[in-house]
This record gives structure tokens, C-alpha cells and sequence, in this order.
């Protein structure tokens, strides 16, 4: 949920609340004291959290390993495919907290090494590709869909566009590097598991640090 979205529904409660309040019966200090807990809650949420107050606590609740898992999984294949395709990882972050403490407006993150050049060698867009489809792939190949990879599509989408080839020629090409990436994580699907399993052991969450093997 996005900080507008968070404030425009805790006005509409409390208007809600003290229209219908006192029909109700319930106190106006009530009231004023439940305006004041949300609109503190979503000042903090900025200065602390940067509007992520939400995904942090709910990473944190019982069923937030959850998804936690999820998120490892996506970053468990973009790091395995840069692997194969040797490109440098410089670190992997797993969860809201993790990313917030990095300067991160995001829940998950794999961070490579940038190219030299914006403009890449035919090559080395295919090999891109693959390690920023890899994230999708993966969570397709684990549940059946993939629910994150906006960002990694768009840089995807301004490689291409730097690369001066036509749209046709860069969609070809991205459908192939997807087929090469599904065949190559289904092969290593026990690895990709293992890895995230590993991240997500490492990943902290509020009021705990990584959590210990089994939890």
C-alpha cells in the first residue's frame, strides 16, 4: 500500500468513525485518540520506513516467512543465472528491511556489477537478459506465476532501447533468453531451492535478526 493510499483511507475512517461515532456511543476522545495513533503510525512509517511500514510488519507477522520465501526465490534465480553467465553480484537482499537499511525503496534486490557501456554488445544484452529474467522465471517455476520483476523489466526494456535494434529483433531475443532461462533453472531447480533457503536465512526482520535454521 502507498503512503497517499495509507492516509486517504485513515481520513476516511476517522471521518467514518465520527459521523457514526456517536450513534454508536463511542466516546469523541475515542476518537481524537485513534486519529492521533493512525496519523502518528504513518508519520513514522515516512521518517523510519519510507512508506514501507507495512511490508516490513507484515514480513515480520507469523506468515511472513511466507512471503519472505517468495521473494528469496526471485532472488535466488537472478543470482544463480548471473553466476552461469559469470557478471560480479555485488550483494543480495532479501525483504523490506533488508533493502530499507540499504537505501532501498523495494522488498528485494540483486545488485550487479554495471556494464562499461551503456550501448552493449549484442552479447552481452543476451546475457542481461537472462540474469534479469531470471528472477520471474524462477517464481514462475516455483508457483506457477510470477508476482514481482517490474523493475527488471524496465531495465530490461531500456537495455534494449540503448541497443539501437529494432523492437522485433529485441522481443525475439528476449523470448529466446526467457526459453533458455526456464530450461536451465527447471534443470537446477533443487540449487535454486537450496540458494533461496540460504537468503532467506539471512534476511532480517523486525524485531529479530536472520533467522535460525529451521525457523
Amino acid at each position: 500500500m502507498t503512503q497517499p493510499l495509507a492516509a486517504g483511507l485513515a481520513v476516511a475512517l476517522v471521518s467514518l468513525l465520527a459521523i457514526l461515532g456517536p450513534a454508536l456511543g463511542v466516546s469523541p476522545w475515542w476518537i481524537t485518540l485513534l486519529a492521533a495513533l493512525g496519523l502518528g503510525s504513518l508519520t513514522l512509517d515516512a521518517a523510519r520506513f519510507g512508506g514501507r511500514g507495512g511490508h516490513v510488519l507484515a514480513e515480520a507477522l507469523p506468515g511472513g516467512q511466507l512471503r519472505l520465501r517468495r521473494i528469496a526465490i526471485h532472488e535466488a534465480g537472478h543470482l544463480l543465472m548471473a553466476r552461469q553467465e559469470t557478471m560480479p553480484v555485488r550483494q543480495v537482499l532479501v525483504g523490506s528491511l533488508a533493502c530499507l537499511r540499504a537505501g532501498l525503496n523495494t522488498s528485494g534486490s540483486t545488485e550487479l556489477e554495471p556494464p562499461d557501456h551503456a550501448k552493449l554488445a549484442p552479447d552481452d544484452l543476451r546475457r542481461w537478459s537472462r540474469v534479469l529474467l531470471a528472477g520471474m522465471v524462477a517464481e514462475q517455476l516455483v508457483y506457477g506465476q510470477s508476482v514481482g520483476g517490474s523493475d527488471d523489466r524496465a531495465l530490461l526494456g531500456r537495455l534494449w532501447g540503448l541497443s539501437g535494434l529494432d523492437v522485433d529483433t529485441a522481443q525475439r531475443e528476449q523470448r529466446r533468453a526467457r526459453r533458455e532461462v526456464e530450461q536451465w533453472l527447471r534443470a537446477q531447480e533443487q540449487q535454486l531451492r537450496a540458494e533461496a533457503e540460504t537468503l532467506l536465512a539471512a534476511a532480517p526482520r523486525l524485531g529479530r535478526g536472520p533467522q535460525a535454521d529451521g525457523a
